[in-house]
């Protein structure tokens, strides 16, 4: 057994999230945060290799409260990056990266004993074929969130844009695991269609995709394909969807088959969506609303 279940490789960031209905919320957040919070939660040990300010080092710390392994790569900025919500769809909104940390070099990588190394970035300014060809050979399993290629920012406005992921079947075939969403399977696969599109990664030759849409999430594993609703009440906290859900998939999937991953997943996303921030529950909660409501 490696020492860790997962590591967990891209930025920190300061999420400052404007709600369709007033207000707004400015947060520690990324992919790492919403997943390392998951993992860890669920006792699996984790290392999180994180690229960002030393001087913001205090928004690591509830992952080292909880026994995350946090490595930093120091950079001159923190990731900030703001999130407009202009409708009452959730999966309507505006994101700018107003500051960025910069591509993460394979050098800065620490050679881990990980099951697997997965790279979660928030936008396309954080991995590139340098990086995922020299975690590649360290002989890890890998997985990837699709949005840390298709996001891309535009030089001036910093505004992010959906463009197709550069070298996205290479990318794909290098990859254990590929989570991706509705906008991701558009712009990469050309169709909204998750099931299709999860089809078409798996010809790029990834056996397991997990891909999320507002009501749910969906497995496709080596040619079979399988669903589960989500089950919450509110969709407060929704950003980090995304990123939780494929984080508690992974974590269940280590030792559990895929319809009882799916259902774990969904479960404990939905309990997440209901309030702000990364999952604060516990394994019990998750069990809880697996009998109730799954």
């Amino acid at each position: 057994m490696s020492k860790y279940g997962i590591t967990f490789v891209g930025h920190m960031a300061y999420d400052e999230v404007h709600h369709f209905s007033g207000g707004k919320i400015v947060a520690p957040g990324s992919a790492v945060l919403c997943g390392a919070m998951v993992t860890a939660r669920l006792g699996i040990k984790t290392a999180a290799v994180v690229k960002m300010s030393l001087t913001d080092e205090e928004i690591v710390q509830p992952m080292r409260d909880l026994g995350v392994d946090v490595f930093i790569i120091p950079a001159e900025h923190t990731t900030y990056s703001r999130v407009l919500h202009l409708s009452e769809n959730i999966d309507e909104r505006d994101i700018t990266i107003i500051r960025t940390a910069g591509l993460m070099k394979i050098e800065d990588i620490p050679d881990l004993d990980t099951e697997f190394y997965h790279l979660g970035g928030i936008s396309d300014s954080e991995f590139d074929m340098a990086l995922i060809d020299g975690l590649k050979a360290r002989g890890h399993r890998m997985s990837t969130d699709m949005q840390s290629y298709v996001r891309q920012i535009t030089p001036g406005t910093n505004e992010v844009y959906f463009g197709e992921a550069k070298n996205k079947e290479e990318i794909v075939s290098k990859m254990d695991m590929v989570k991706l969403d509705i906008v991701e399977a558009r712009t990469c696969a050309g169709t909204e269609d998750l099931e299709e599109a999860a089809k078409i990664f798996e010809s790029w030759g990834c056996p397991e995709m997990v891909a999320t849409r507002s009501d749910g999430v969906l497995a496709r594993v080596n040619g079979k394909t399988y669903f589960e609703k989500f089950s919450n009440n509110s969709v407060i906290g929704r950003t980090g969807r995304g990123d939780t859900t494929f984080a508690a998939y992974q974590s269940w999937r280590l030792t559990h088959d895929v319809p009882t991953s799916l259902k774990f997943a969904a479960a404990l996303v939905s309990i997440k969506m209901e309030t702000y921030g990364p999952f604060k529950g516990t394994l019990e909660d998750v069990m809880k609303r697996i009998e109730e409501k799954h």
